[in-house]
């Protein structure tokens, strides 16, 4: 029997496939692991912990930031850092109070505004433009502008979408939370993004980008080309201020389907993971912490390619989709990565 370990080492242990004192847990670290904040709320009084107002941190989703007592009521073993405006742009650095449409009292960022339709739906605007919209009786936004919708050749990218990078305030956010969290004993984990096909989707709108991998291929490169420039530049500001500070870098591609990949493995190798392995390869050249991808669905057929760009850290490891098996995965690629939060979330959760 190991002695007992610190979330932080119980968590760098499985990293290194050694067996700890018991498996790592994950209690809300990452955005795909989150709680919506009714559930969160819902969860508190269940277990009679004292009621408060989560914070809103991911508006997208609804996610609650799990509480301390929470977490060690859950054994958690990992933290997360935060950028500073993970969601549409808005800020999570001062908060006010703010009620969900279940009427559940929470935190929301300050800048958080939403419109309320006629028809009960809820939209966030920058000036008049609509960006998110939330169904009335919905439970989190989806975004309805795509910058990107009316681009029809490399030309217009820089025309119709502003590639920002961090500012310093971004940057002094992330080295604080960072900072703060490496005091304590769980393993750390910085949620950096990175997404090359999620961020041509959420650019142009999934039917445009999708289409336009077969019949544009030059316009989903130069976005390509594009995002992973931005994500270079950030990287070169960000990873020299929490080296040492995180133990994971964590980035997010959803590649898969139920039973199958988003793109052809042909298409994935020419358009997409030419910009996975500039960034991934960046991050482990110049960073000690562990890479982590999120990416739904049935990839196994893709693991041997993420392998080879630098992925050591799966996630969510989607059991229920096709090829996705535990046996399979751990004999096949058990060598080189990392299973972060197998999950079945499809049939244990009612959609």
């Amino acid at each position: 029997m190991a002695e007992r370990l610190t979330g932080r080492e119980r968590v760098l242990c499985a990293l290194r496939h050694e067996e700890g004192d018991r498996v790592p847990i994950d209690f809300g670290a990452f955005r795909s692991s989150g709680i919506h904040a009714g559930t969160y709320a819902r969860l508190r009084r269940h277990l009679g912990l004292p009621a408060l107002r989560p914070r809103l941190y991911d508006l997208m989703q609804q996610l609650a930031e799990p509480d301390d007592d929470i977490k060690e009521r859950f054994h958690a073993d990992v933290e997360q850092v935060h950028q500073r405006a993970p969601s549409f742009g808005i800020p999570i650095d001062r908060w006010k109070e703010g009620v969900l449409p279940d009427g559940t009292p929470v935190m929301v960022p300050a800048a958080f505004d939403p419109v309320e339709l006629p028809d009960g739906s809820r939209e966030i605007r920058e000036g008049s433009t609509a960006i998110a919209r939330m169904t009335s009786g919905g439970l989190y936004f989806d975004r309805v502008h795509f910058p990107l919708a009316a681009a029809e050749s490399e030309a217009d990218l820089d025309r119709l979408c502003a590639w920002e990078t961090y500012t310093p305030e971004d940057l002094e956010f992330i080295r604080a939370q960072a900072e703060r969290l490496r005091a304590g004993d769980r393993a750390v984990l910085f949620c950096f993004g990175g997404n090359i096909l999620e961020g041509g989707q959420g650019l142009m709108g999934y039917q445009d980008y999708m289409c336009s991998l077969a019949g544009n291929p030059a316009l989903v490169r130069a976005i390509g080309e594009r995002l992973a420039a931005m994500y270079i530049e950030n990287l070169k500001q960000v990873l020299p201020l929490i080296d040492g500070l995180v133990d994971i870098i964590a980035c997010g591609d959803d590649l898969g389907l139920q039973r199958g990949l988003q793109l052809s493995l042909e298409d994935y190798r020419a358009l997409i993971k030419p910009y996975h392995r500039a960034v991934f390869g960046y991050i482990r050249e110049h960073s000690r912490a562990y890479l982590f991808l999120h990416s739904c669905g049935a990839i196994a057929d893709l693991l041997p390619d993420l392998i080879e760009v630098g992925v050591q850290i799966i996630n969510p490891v989607q059991v229920s989709a096709k090829g996705m098996e535990p046996e399979r995965l751990k004999r096949e690629f058990g060598r080189h990565l990392t299973f972060f939060t197998p999950s079945d979330d499809r049939s244990v959760r009612p959609p």
